[in-house]
């Protein structure tokens, strides 16, 4: 692989066009996709030596839940005890880091793909880039909330079910709508010795 090779061009977050090399990356993460979404419902040993394989980091006690998807596999980050419910797609172009304790309903999709608005060059030249998501920690992602490239959402954020987040979305806050916007915040800290 060179300097210049396209799979080299998409790492660094340069616009770079799809070329064999790539699909056949894609190809072997949808074969290892294919035995994680077909092992049995009590084969839990399967699905986690498969995401083991499949994906750049595991934490301890993270689940997926089946029918998931992604790109490559290799670009995403799960940290420990992560829950990512069924239909979940981390189209991982670019890396996606997700912390610990995070809950992401299902049909959430994070899409770190780019393209040109210039029809002449996303069309018919093909070319697209890819820009990083980052999931902090103890962030609730309700049902089918759609994620843009590029975006971060801080510590202990909930985005609502159906948003569409394309900007940045900051630490304790509650976020919902197309685009996702602050519609609250919520304690920096819990009152732990208090029973709720």
């Amino acid at each position: 692989m060179t300097d210049e090779s396209q799979a080299n061009r998409l790492a660094r977050g340069d616009w770079y066009l799809d070329d064999d090399e790539l699909r056949q990356l894609r190809l072997e993460c949808r074969r290892k996709l294919d035995s994680f979404n077909a092992a049995a419902a009590d084969d839990e040993k399967v699905r986690t030596q498969v995401l083991t394989e499949l994906l750049g980091v595991v934490g301890e006690g993270a689940l997926v839940v089946p029918r998931f998807r992604c790109s490559y596999g290799c670009n995403i980050r799960l940290g420990d005890d992560t829950f990512i419910n069924a239909d979940g797609f981390l189209m991982d172009d670019a890396p996606i880091t997700i912390g610990a304790h995070v809950r992401i309903g299902p049909g959430v999709q994070l899409m770190t793909a780019l393209h040109p608005v210039d029809d002449h060059r996303r069309r018919r030249e093909g070319w697209e880039r890819a820009a990083p998501i980052h999931i902090g920690e103890n962030v609730w992602l309700g049902a089918s909330v759609t994620v843009g490239a590029g975006v971060s959402i801080g510590r202990n954020t909930v985005i609502g079910a159906g948003s569409v987040v394309l900007h940045d979305i900051p630490d304790h806050v509650v976020a919902a709508g197309s685009p996702a916007r602050v519609i609250r915040h919520t304690p920096v800290e819990p009152d732990v010795s208090t029973p709720p």
